[in-house]
């Protein structure tokens, strides 16, 4: 499911969604806000989490447990401070890892069906299943993470209440909303990246909404047009698309022959 999954062009709105939604857990933002000058690097930590999910899908063991490595060892280095108590904790928390973990996965999966790629509730579960081989990756136990998804429900009924949208989710929330660009570009990013950030905030649970303290159009608006985007998106010949950097998809079919070729049709091989 991973496999096939992953190489539509809708993860990217997915990821989007993602940092939308990671930003609500003040403990974990708190990690990166902390540890990274987020709007200098923003976009290379999206580009670097990108990387790290196309090694981890489509490289081979080798790649994708030095990948795993590098990111475990990142985080055993890395710790953040509670602002109202002192406390200080590492970033690298089970609880803050799991978070993360589901919130990612979590959007992947309902961006990907909301805008029309067909995935039956069994390959939906087939696929967070996989997913826990990933979650080991970054130093979670696969057993302490949802496989299913009735589980992710769960899991996201059960942390709801330690989320709220604190000063640093409210950081995030402003440079996704207006990302820093070169003067040049900002026709550009009125034009396209407002649109896309727009669509990946409208697809959010609506108690992020509430939180965030704006609104969202209705939900079918939403269905709407992440479903128009994804026909238009898929539109672009899978060839075209996956020849942009760093070309994962073209590397491992290079690998494993032609056959290989990631296609929604292939769900039930």
């Amino acid at each position: 499911m991973t496999w096939q999954a992953h190489g539509d062009p809708m993860m990217w709105i997915a990821g989007i969604r993602a940092l939308w939604l990671q930003a609500l857990h003040p403990r974990a933002v708190r990690g990166v806000i902390q540890n990274s000058d987020f709007r200098e690097d923003a976009w290379g930590r999206l580009l670097r989490t990108a990387d790290f999910v196309g090694t981890t899908t489509y490289g081979d063991t080798t790649a994708a447990e030095r990948a795993g490595a590098r990111v475990r060892k990142i985080h055993r280095l890395l710790g953040a401070t509670d602002p109202d108590t002192g406390e200080r904790y590492g970033v690298d928390e089970p609880a803050l890892l799991r978070w993360v973990h589901c919130a990612e996965v979590g959007s992947y999966l309902h961006v990907l069906r909301r805008s029309g790629y067909p995935l039956t509730d069994a390959a939906a579960d087939r696929y967070l299943a996989e997913q826990r081989t990933a979650a080991r990756l970054v130093g979670l136990d696969p057993a302490d993470v949802p496989a299913s998804r009735a589980d992710l429900t769960a899991y996201f009924d059960a942390v709801r209440p330690e989320l709220a949208a604190g000063p640093e989710a409210r950081e995030v929330d402003d440079f996704l909303r207006r990302p820093p660009v070169h003067p040049l570009l900002t026709p550009a990013r009125r034009l396209l990246w407002t649109r896309v950030a727009h669509l990946a905030y409208g697809s959010l649970p609506p108690y992020a909404h509430e939180l965030y303290g704006r609104p969202a159009p209705g939900p079918e608006a939403v269905t709407r047009h992440l479903r128009l985007t994804g026909t238009a998106l898929r539109a672009v010949p899978a060839r075209l698309r996956w020849q942009l950097p760093p070309k994962h998809i073209v590397r491992a079919m290079r690998r494993l022959g032609p056959g290989t070729r990631p296609a929604p049709y292939k769900h039930g091989a």
